[in-house]
């Protein structure tokens, strides 16, 4: 029995739509050049972030630990875990990373043990803090290895 079989092969058009070749090595160039220049107000960004987290944090303090507090702090998470490494503090995006797991049920944020919530903030202050910015420094490795292991069992 001959079986026949036709190949179809699409033209490949993705190469036109991002202007027809390689990569502008000038363009990577100049992101990279704007990326440093800014990277001496780093420090001060990261830290807008902690201080919107601890804010959080009072919230649910003086609030209570309700749906909306619990959202309000998961999103400061996310957002760290997002620019940490931006930063260049992947440490701070492993550790808000952890939060931000423990976090991520909407239907159980408010079930999540504040001391592990808190545990996690300490950690991300201490980190900044003290310039630990890998988890190449065993404190850090500690840190995270520890509120991960929190987490896991929290999540079991």
């Amino acid at each position: 029995m001959t079986s026949s079989a036709q190949v179809i092969r699409p033209p490949n058009t993705l190469r036109l739509k991002v202007g027809g070749g390689g990569i502008d090595a000038g363009a990577i160039a100049k992101a990279e050049a704007a990326l440093q220049a800014m990277s001496a107000q780093f420090g001060q960004w990261l830290q807008d972030e902690i201080t919107k987290l601890e804010a959080a944090q009072a919230a649910i303090r003086t609030e209570g630990y309700n749906t909306a507090t619990a959202e309000a702090l998961y999103f400061r998470a996310h957002d760290l875990k997002g620019l940490g490494g931006t930063y260049q503090y992947p440490l701070v995006t492993r550790l808000a990373g952890s939060l931000c797991k423990m976090l991520d049920d909407p239907a159980k944020r408010t079930q999540a043990p504040l001391v592990v919530l808190d545990a996690h903030i300490d950690a991300i202050r201490a980190v900044v803090r003290d310039k630990i910015q890998t988890d190449d420094h065993p404190v850090g490795r500690m840190l995270a290895e520890t509120l991960e292991a929190r987490v896991r069992e929290y999540l079991g």
